[in-house]
């Protein structure tokens, strides 16, 4: 563990590098802060979380979210950013409909087993289109819009206990190791 942490520490101080330079300077009040690039267990736990709930926010929202959410919160930005990616194009429409479903259940509609389609109008033609999108909203929509955030929470929240538990493992695991390796284990037989 102590090799990969120097490793990340060292990719840290780089990347924390690129906000010295001239074209950043607009950023530097909110990027050169310390905080942001510290790799330890509750910032990177956090930064997990921020990841994870941002993740499902539609397109190209996700790292802008995920990195004002990281700003806001004091977390590791990189890993926060990082965290994003769980999303991609194969697993977008089944956390969508994992989401559909737990809005369902949280609002205590009646389960189907499909989403429905989103309706097919013209897109060229707000007029024609819009009292469609608007009605399947009024309909379905709900159920999305409540799953989609409550998912998020419950992603955030079992990626911060994940990563806290597999660090305090990591660290008992590395504690032991060390005893084992001093011999003071042998010591306290006697």
């Amino acid at each position: 563990m102590s090799k990969l942490k120097r490793w990340v520490r060292g990719k840290m101080q780089h990347i924390h590098g690129w906000v010295q330079q001239p074209g950043m300077a607009w950023l530097k009040p909110y990027l050169d802060r310390d905080e942001l690039w510290y790799v330890q267990r509750r910032k990177v736990a956090g930064a997990v979380a921020v990841g994870m709930f941002a993740g499902l926010m539609p397109g190209p929202t996700q790292m802008l979210a995920a990195g004002m959410l990281a700003l806001y919160f004091r977390t590791n930005l990189p890993v926060a950013l990082l965290c994003t990616l769980y999303t991609n194009p194969l697993t977008y429409l089944p956390l969508y409909f994992v989401a559909y479903r737990l809005g369902k259940l949280l609002l205590g509609q009646s389960d189907t087993v499909t989403m429905p389609a989103i309706p097919d109008g013209s897109w060229h033609d707000i007029t024609a289109w819009g009292p469609q999108l608007q009605a399947w909203l009024a309909d379905y929509g709900q159920p999305l819009l409540l799953g989609v955030p409550a998912l998020g929470l419950l992603l955030a929240a079992c990626g911060y206990v994940l990563v806290m538990v597999l660090w305090r493992a990591a660290v008992a695991r590395q504690w032991r190791n060390r005893k084992k390796n001093s011999g003071s284990h042998r010591k306290a037989a006697r």
